[in-house]
């Protein structure tokens, strides 16, 4: 436990959003059917209302998304963390549109559409967010319900 007094909301909303945008790499938990529950660390593009990640299409996540959009992500380490309830949605690359397709490979250093491979971008729109550093911040940790910021 800490001496430190939980974050106030505000302080917490703007914490969490220079997290979001500053980051590069979460992880994506999917579950269901055909590849069951997985869990991977990915790069992301935070466009300030949704995030943009690419995975090979035939992937578990690839796979696992395209049959059930439901995801959850995590930002941060245990003592600073950010969980994100979202839907995904697939984009695919030739419908990705250009100035997206290289804000994506310029902040994450990877750029999907050099590749051979065939590599599906999914765009993911929270509809929960969560975050806190210790016991004390689990009261308030809600920062976003049904896709809308909250205070």
């Amino acid at each position: 436990m800490t001496d430190v007094p939980p974050r106030g909301y505000e302080e917490r909303l703007r914490d969490t959003r220079a997290k979001l945008e500053s980051d590069v790499d979460l992880w994506v938990a999917t579950s269901g059917s055909p590849g069951g529950v997985h869990l991977v660390p990915l790069s992301y593009l935070w466009d300030g209302t949704a995030f943009l990640i690419a995975t090979p299409r035939a992937s578990i996540t690839g796979r696992n998304l395209l049959a059930d959009g439901r995801v959850r992500l995590s930002l941060g380490p245990t003592r600073d963390v950010v969980i994100v309830d979202g839907t995904a949605e697939p984009v695919d690359i030739a419908d990705l549109a250009p100035r997206t397709g290289d804000a994506f490979a310029t902040r994450t250093s990877f750029d999907p559409r050099e590749l051979d491979g065939p590599y599906q971008y999914f765009l993911i729109r929270p509809r929960h967010i969560q975050a806190w550093r210790e016991a004390n911040e689990l009261r308030g940790r809600d920062l976003m319900r049904e896709g809308r910021w909250l205070g």
